[in-house]
């Protein structure tokens, strides 16, 4: 977001608009915009509104998904810029927003995907402060890319996808370790013992049947 917003200043003390280095779907020079097109905003607004809400996502997403949110944020950015060079409309797009759909399906999918509480709590506030951003992939304002918001957010579904078993996993419990534990060894279970507080303690005894 730093980098957004220096992008902006420059921008703005300058003769040359950087905003001509935006994504130009099937041209030559329009590949450049791979690159730099989430680092450039129309208008003050239009950064200031993708400030808020890629702050807020990218909290979230390295808060509960730590290093793994580098590779996310990265694969966002490319694959959703490639997509829209080949298939977006004729014209110049610029904007952080296909990126920030890319992180907000990530989310909301990689809960889902994972089937853990705190992911899906996390899922869950997305869907509250930006269900609404369901509409931004429909051909609705043609001022808007649309293909960006549409790229981006089958981006962040397929990472969330690919990525299901590296970051924070659902905790398992005893009685979904068992089956794993008689597939490749035995799984023997103490008579209950009495305990100081009058109920039963149960204890799981492992062994290896590679060595019988």
């Amino acid at each position: 977001m730093i980098i957004q917003w220096a992008v902006f200043l420059i921008n703005e003390g300058i003769v040359y608009d950087l905003r001509d280095l935006g994504l130009k779907p099937r041209t030559l020079e329009g590949l450049i915009g791979i690159l730099s097109y989430p680092l450039l905003h129309g208008s003050w607004s239009h950064l200031i509104d993708n400030s808020v809400t890629a702050f807020v996502l990218l909290f979230g997403m390295f808060s509960f998904y730590g290093r793994l949110g580098w590779q996310v944020l990265s694969w966002s950015w490319i694959m959703s810029g490639i997509w829209m060079w080949i298939a977006a409309r004729d014209g110049n797009h610029i904007g952080f927003s296909g990126v920030i759909y890319a992180l907000a399906s990530f989310i909301f999918f990689s809960g889902l995907i994972r089937r853990y509480y705190r992911l899906m709590a996390l899922s869950g506030i997305v869907v509250f402060l930006y269900g609404s951003m369901v509409w931004g992939v429909l051909p609705i304002q043609p001022q808007i890319s649309w293909e960006g918001h549409l790229f981006g957010a089958i981006a962040g579904a397929i990472l969330a996808y690919y990525f299901r078993n590296q970051g924070p996993q659902r905790p398992k419990y005893s009685w979904e370790l068992e089956p794993e534990l008689e597939e490749v060894g035995a799984l023997e279970i103490e008579k209950p013992l009495e305990t100081s507080s009058g109920s039963p303690e149960i204890n799981y005894i492992y062994k290896d049947r590679s060595t019988d």
